[in-house]
C-alpha cells in the first residue's frame, strides 16, 4: 500500500444552507499528483480549499467529517490554521505576485515568520527559484519588479514563493488557464518535477492536462466524487458512464 499523506473521511462542506461538498472519501498518496476534474460549480476549487482550511474564513461556512494530513485532522479544535496554511502552500489560477521585487516576493514568507538570517534567506531564495524552474531566467533581475516578468514567469514565481517556506504539499488551482501553450508546458514540466518532493493536488479544467500530469484523478459533479482511480483508468476505462460522458466531452 502506498503511502498515504491527506486522507478525507466522511467530509461535507456548507456555504450556510447549501452544501458545496457530499460526504466525500478520498486518500491522496504521498509524493504523487492527484488531478480533479469537473464542471464548473462541481466543488473542485471549495475541496482544494478545505485541505488548508482556506473555505473556514468564509461567513457561515462550516465542515462535517474530517480531513487527515500525516494522521491528524487538521480540523481538530487544538490544530492552528495558520500552521496548516504554513505547511499545505497554495497557487492560484491567477499569478498574483506581490508589488516587491522577485527577490522579495520569494522571501516574504520566510520574513513574516521571523527569519532575519540574510545569508540563509538568500539561500531559500535561490533554491526555491531553482525548485521553480525560474532561477536561470530571473537570476541577474532578482531586484527588479516581480510584474515585469511574463505571466508564465510571475505564475513560477508563485510556486516559488510557496515553495519558500517548505510546504509538504502544494495546492494548485487552474495554475496555467491562464497561460500560453509554452508557459503551459513549462508549468507542467515543473509540476513533473516537484513532485519528487511535494505531494500535489492540483484542479484543472483541461482534461488533455489532468491525463498528462496526474497519477490519480478524481471526478467530481455537483458537490459529489463520482469517480477516483488512477488517470489512465479513469480516461481509459471508467466505472460510470457519467465519468465518460464528460471525458469524451458529451457534456460539461
Amino acid at each position: 500500500m502506498e503511502d498515504i499523506k491527506i486522507k478525507v473521511e466522511d467530509f461535507s462542506f456548507y456555504y450556510g444552507s447549501v452544501q458545496a461538498l457530499k460526504n466525500i472519501n478520498i486518500d491522496v498518496r504521498r509524493n504523487r499528483v492527484l488531478g480533479i476534474i469537473g464542471p464548473s460549480g462541481c466543488g473542485k476549487s471549495t475541496f482544494l480549499r478545505s485541505i488548508n482550511r482556506m473555505n473556514e474564513v468564509i461567513a457561515g461556512s462550516r465542515i462535517e467529517g474530517r480531513v487527515i494530513v500525516d494522521g491528524k485532522n487538521i480540523y481538530d479544535s487544538n490544530v492552528d490554521a495558520v500552521e496548516i496554511r504554513k505547511n499545505i502552500g497554495m497557487v492560484f489560477q491567477k499569478s498574483n505576485p506581490f508589488p516587491k521585487s522577485i527577490f522579495d516576493n520569494v522571501a516574504y514568507g520566510l520574513k513574516i515568520n521571523g527569519i532575519r538570517d540574510k545569508d540563509y534567506i538568500s539561500d531559500k531564495v535561490e533554491r526555491s527559484l531553482k525548485d521553480a524552474a525560474l532561477w536561470k531566467e530571473i537570476k541577474d533581475r532578482l531586484h527588479k519588479s516581480a510584474f515585469e516578468l511574463s505571466g508564465g514567469q510571475q505564475q513560477r514565481l508563485c510556486i516559488a514563493r510557496a515553495l519558500a517556506v517548505e510546504p509538504e504539499i502544494l495546492l494548485m488551482d487552474e495554475p496555467a488557464s491562464a497561460l500560453d501553450p509554452t508557459a503551459t508546458h513549462k508549468i507542467e514540466e515543473l509540476i513533473e518535477a516537484l513532485k519528487q518532493k511535494y505531494t500535489i493536488v492540483i484542479v484543472t479544467h483541461n482534461m488533455q492536462q489532468a491525463a498528462r500530469i496526474s497519477d490519480f484523478c478524481a471526478f467530481f459533479m455537483l458537490g459529489e466524487l463520482i469517480e477516483y482511480d488512477l488517470t489512465n483508468i479513469v480516461f481509459t476505462k471508467p466505472s460510470k458512464k457519467i465519468t465518460e460522458d464528460y471525458i469524451t466531452g458529451r457534456f460539461g
